[in-house]
């Protein structure tokens, strides 16, 4: 799986100066509903990646959070708290 082919948005800067008190609630606007499953694949395992190197994690304090990147991950894009896109092909015919 290459960046090329699906970009998950919003990566969270690590950035300590940045960051907000434990307490303090961030708001994620809502994402598009994942309908594909392969798709839900590459997009939760993009955000784990994000999550591996140190991405805030996006889930409410009140939700169960797994303790592993992927399982957290996957919960991420369920909560629809993942941004996603696709990139637009474009596709040339030469018809000579």
């Amino acid at each position: 799986m290459s960046d090329e082919i699906l970009h998950a948005e919003s990566a969270d800067p690590v950035d300590p100066a940045a960051t907000p008190e434990p307490d303090e609630v961030i708001e994620y606007p809502e994402a598009v509903r994942i309908e594909s499953r392969f798709l839900f694949v590459d997009v939760s395992a993009m955000r784990a990646k994000q999550l591996r190197k140190g991405a805030r994690v996006r889930l409410a304090p009140d939700v169960p959070r797994p303790l592993k990147p992927e399982r957290m991950a996957m919960e991420e894009v369920r909560h629809r708290l993942v941004e996603w896109a696709l990139p637009e092909f474009k596709v040339e015919i030469d018809l000579r």
